[in-house]
Formats: structure tokens, C-alpha cells, sequence
């Protein structure tokens, strides 16, 4: 029992400190928390935490705030992502459902994040290399002129102008149509990019010119990686709030939004599943962040993750209502990619 009463202390703490940005005090614990002891059981408590590296005492306040390690035990004796209350999944529905394009989807996800949270909110945009071709469609514009339309299972679209030499007839258009979805529809990039390759040769002699053309011009739209290295960020107006922190956290973290490298690798690879991922102050990869913490989650359809998103802020935030955030709304964008691909 006594574990389990220290582990209630500590999270009494974590969710008042949180709460009021004070620091905490035995007395404040025993009344605002139902933890059925005395001040001096606490306090005993309190000093064992202390001596164990969950909490510490700042300056020469009465009161204890958590540490990185208090911060952490907490978010893993987690028994559950708390759900989102019925309201906020009608926000997310009613805000996603919305969504013209995957720039959009993104945008509105920066946005719902940054509004859930109160934090900043990070939406990497789907990595290219890990996304399946959709459909490929041919489109004559004039006799010498095709519209080549590349739509990949993120939901972006590819469109090129190509330029061929003589007259395409229909026919020839529709086949090579046939030909190029057969190879690479439902394929990864790299493997279509590869099975493209061997069109030329097997078509008959008079297509091959036409195939190898728009074959190069599919091959250098599926090589366009410029969105692996995008990222939509939003809510960077919630930082005010912490004030308090401004040199330690929100400073550092200000100068770290304007480089999107460090963004990519502050919100970290992307998981499948629905793993949320918490990284608590000197967890993260960069020392001069210390201060913060980063709730990130992958999207993308079923086992297919394809980017990541999160929020990012001081360490002394909600984790279990970030998480909750996190998780839903990843969810709610892997869900529009996995219909957009029906």
C-alpha cells in the first residue's frame, strides 16, 4: 500500500502543479485530494519521492513540483488514455470531415491540435517514400499533348503537362493507361518506380517512344520528395501562457520553430498502431530543449504509417489530456487517408 499511496502523491502533485503553476504542499494535497491520510503521512511520503528523484523542492518554497523522472513514472502508470468527452469528438469530426485536399487535412490538424491542447501543435505531411500509388490517369489535352495525373494513397495529386512527338490516338492513350496502373497501382514508390521501368520493353516498337516518355515524367513526379522534409506547425500564441519559463522552455523552444530539421526530428519517427509517444524534457534529442516535452503519434492507414504528428510545450502539461488528443485526432486523419484510398 504504501507504493500505491506514494504513486497517488506523485500524481496529486503532477495534476496540481499542472493546474495552478505553484508549486505544491502537503496541506493542499490532503485537502483538495481524497488520499485518506494525515499532512505528516504525506509529508513523509513527499520526502521519499524527493529522496528518490520524482519531485524537488524549488528555491525555498514550502511546496515541490515533479521532475523529469516524477513526470515520466507518472505518464507510464497511466492505466488508460483517458477518452475524449463527446464534444471534442464532435469538434474533430465536424473540423476533418471538412477537408478539401491532404494540405487541408493537415492544416485543419495543426489547427484542432493547437486548439485541444493549448500547446504548440506539429503535423509532419506524408512522407512520400512510404506511400502507395493510388491511381495514374491519362488525359489528352491536344492531339500532342497529355495530362499525366498521379494520385497517391496520402490523398496528394501529381499532375505534369507531357509533350510527345506526333499524334497519340485514343488507343494507344488507353492501353498505355492499362499498362501503367497494372504496374503500379497499389505498388510502393520504389516499386513502382521499378516495375515502370520495364514498360518500354515490353510494349510493341511503335508505343515504345510514348511509354518511355511518360514513364520518365511519372518516375521524376514520384521522385519529388519536397513534402518529406514539410512540416504545418500551429498554436505557437499558446507559449504565452507560460511566461513563468520563458528563457528555460518557451524561448529555445520559439527559436526551434523556425527550423524545420530540428521539428521533424523533435516530433520523431512515425509508429504504427496507436502508440502515442511521450518524450519528457532530457528524453528528447536536443539539450538545449531540456525543458520540454513532445506527445507525438504516426497516421496513416492500417499498419501503413506515414508521418507523424504531436504537440510539443514545457514540461508541466496535461499528459493525459495531450495524449488523448494526440492519439484521437491521429486516428481521425489515418481513418480520411484510409477512405480517401476506397
Amino acid at each position: 500500500m504504501g507504493e500505491d499511496r506514494k504513486l497517488a502523491v506523485l500524481r496529486a502533485i503532477v495534476e496540481d502543479y499542472v493546474a495552478t503553476e505553484e508549486p505544491v504542499g502537503s496541506r493542499a494535497l490532503v485537502e483538495r485530494h481524497g488520499l485518506g491520510v494525515s499532512s505528516a503521512t504525506v509529508r513523509n511520503d513527499m520526502a521519499a519521492l524527493e529522496e528518490e528523484g520524482f519531485i524537488h523542492q524549488p528555491h525555498t518554497s514550502a511546496g515541490r513540483v515533479p521532475t523529469d523522472k516524477g513526470y515520466r513514472l507518472f505518464v507510464d502508470r497511466l492505466t488508460a488514455v483517458k477518452p475524449m468527452s463527446a464534444a471534442e469528438k464532435r469538434a474533430i469530426a465536424t473540423l476533418l470531415d471538412g477537408a478539401v485536399d491532404l494540405d487541408d487535412v493537415v492544416q485543419r490538424s495543426v489547427r484542432l491540435l493547437s486548439t485541444l491542447t493549448r500547446q504548440v501543435a506539429i503535423v509532419q505531411y506524408p512522407t512520400l517514400s512510404r506511400s502507395t500509388v493510388r491511381h495514374i490517369e491519362l488525359v489528352a489535352i491536344t492531339p500532342t499533348r497529355v495530362m499525366l495525373i498521379l494520385i497517391l494513397s496520402t490523398g496528394r495529386v501529381e499532375q505534369r503537362l507531357v509533350e510527345v512527338r506526333g499524334a497519340v490516338a485514343d488507343s494507344q492513350l488507353s492501353d498505355l493507361r492499362v499498362r501503367v496502373n497494372q504496374a503500379a497501382a497499389g505498388e510502393r514508390i520504389a516499386d513502382a518506380v521499378t516495375a515502370l521501368a520495364a514498360l518500354p520493353d515490353a510494349v510493341p516498337p511503335s508505343d515504345a517512344l510514348l511509354t518511355r516518355t511518360v514513364v520518365d515524367v511519372l518516375t521524376d513526379a514520384m521522385g519529388d520528395h519536397r513534402s518529406d522534409e514539410r512540416v504545418a506547425v500551429g498554436g505557437a500564441a499558446n507559449l504565452a501562457r507560460f511566461g513563468d519559463s520563458f528563457d528555460t522552455a518557451v524561448r529555445p523552444l520559439l527559436e526551434a520553430l523556425e527550423e524545420q530539421v530540428v521539428l521533424l526530428k523533435l516530433i520523431g519517427e512515425a509508429t504504427t498502431g496507436d502508440a502515442v509517444t511521450v518524450r519528457i524534457g532530457h528524453e528528447g534529442p536536443y539539450s538545449e530543449l531540456s525543458s520540454t516535452s513532445v506527445v507525438a503519434a504516426g497516421y496513416g492507414p492500417p499498419e501503413q504509417a506515414l508521418a507523424t504528428l504531436g504537440v510539443v510545450g514545457p514540461t508541466r502539461m496535461d499528459y493525459p489530456g495531450s495524449m488523448a488528443a494526440v492519439r484521437a485526432v491521429a486516428r481521425y486523419v489515418s481513418r480520411i487517408l484510409d477512405e480517401g484510398q476506397q
